[in-house]
């Protein structure tokens, strides 16, 4: 379409250009029904910003994303951190600027962070929210603000929040479940150890897996809250493994499962219990070869961190909707394919 494209479409929606620009641009400050009038005249006169001119029109480090996500479990969200640094600096000729307030855990100080970054005046937010309880009033009146957020692994529901980037945690239980079953005898006895039922991914993945497995016949007979603590983690497995002789299956729904290993290892129970583990790190590498996890089920964090920010990006500066959800496919490492995952080939 020619330049003047930007004019006509003023001209035929009867408003300014100034407000066109808003619309295009998935800026606050306009009406839904006058954003959707303009959407749809620009639609049908096949009208897309060329992103030459939507930098200009932007300004150089004008979109500032705020990122929150955790520090630790380290060797997941540094993943999670190079996606989206990767696609921010691909989008980086819009002017991207990525704003960090990272919580030290999984909902730790995460409300006083989200209060930070909207202070500091961000157009959209990328968090992963701990404790959904805690993060809804401040998500809604971010979204109410028009700044979009977008989840990153773990949801809460009950907010106003864009979308959720992740892989679908009732199904990643169901998975693991269905691996499980794989490996033992009926009416086996299995366990699982997750972070923090009030996290809404620990929840759904606990779910998930104790509704697949005991509609195949098993039985789970402890579901323990570790915190994402390592020595919470390694004490109560051990005690786990104490009390519970045929314990046969573990589903570690976090990537927090190398106390988990220690201890099935130190009880002499390596080979003889069937784990099944999230994701994928170079600590684990050594126990997928000698058969002590048998499986994980991996959330792909890095391209977590590429889809959340592409969204955000097309959203800001073409207008482009930002679905509900965002659900990535789970994949499954074994020992026969785990080099070629990224995390296995990273030095």
């Amino acid at each position: 379409m020619k330049r003047d494209g930007i004019h006509k479409i003023a001209e035929l929606a009867g408003v300014s250009i100034g407000t066109v620009d808003r619309a295009l641009h998935g800026r606050p400050g306009i009406r839904d029904s006058t954003r959707k009038k303009i959407l749809a005249i620009a639609e049908q006169l096949s009208y897309t910003p060329h992103p030459a001119a939507r930098a200009l029109s932007i300004g150089r480090a004008h979109l500032r994303i705020g990122v929150c996500i955790p520090e630790e479990i380290h060797c997941f969200y540094y993943q999670m951190r190079a996606g989206i640094r990767d696609e921010a600096a691909r989008a980086s000729s819009l002017g991207i600027d990525l704003i960090h307030r990272p919580t030290p855990s999984l909902g730790e100080n995460e409300k006083e962070k989200i209060a930070e970054l909207l202070e500091n005046k961000v157009n959209a937010m990328i968090i992963t929210p701990g404790d959904p309880k805690v993060v809804t009033p401040l998500i809604n009146k971010a979204e109410k603000e028009g700044i979009r957020v977008i989840f990153t692994t773990t949801d809460a529901p009950q907010s106003h929040r864009s979308s959720v980037v992740s892989v679908d945690p009732n199904l990643s239980g169901k998975l693991a479940a269905e691996l499980t079953t794989k490996f033992l005898p009926a009416e086996s006895q299995a366990a699982v150890v997750t972070g923090m039922l009030s996290t809404e991914e620990h929840r759904a993945k606990t779910t998930g897996f104790r509704e697949a497995f005991e509609s195949a016949g098993g039985r789970v007979v402890a579901v323990l809250e570790a915190h994402e603590c390592e020595e919470e983690s390694y004490r109560k497995t051990r005690a786990l493994l104490d009390e519970r002789p045929k314990l046969q299956g573990i589903y570690v729904s976090t990537v927090n499962c190398m106390p988990v290993v220690r201890a099935v290892q130190e009880r002499k129970r390596a080979g003889k219990i069937r784990l099944i583990t999230t994701d994928l790190f170079q600590e684990m590498i050594p126990h997928l070869q000698q058969g002590t996890i048998s499986a994980s089920i991996y959330q792909d964090p890095y391209q977590q961190g590429r889809t959340a920010v592409r969204l955000l990006v097309d959203h800001l500066t073409n207008g482009a909707p930002i679905p509900t959800t965002c659900f990535l496919n789970p994949g499954i490492v074994l020992r026969s394919n785990l080099s070629r995952f990224r995390e296995a080939a990273r030095k």
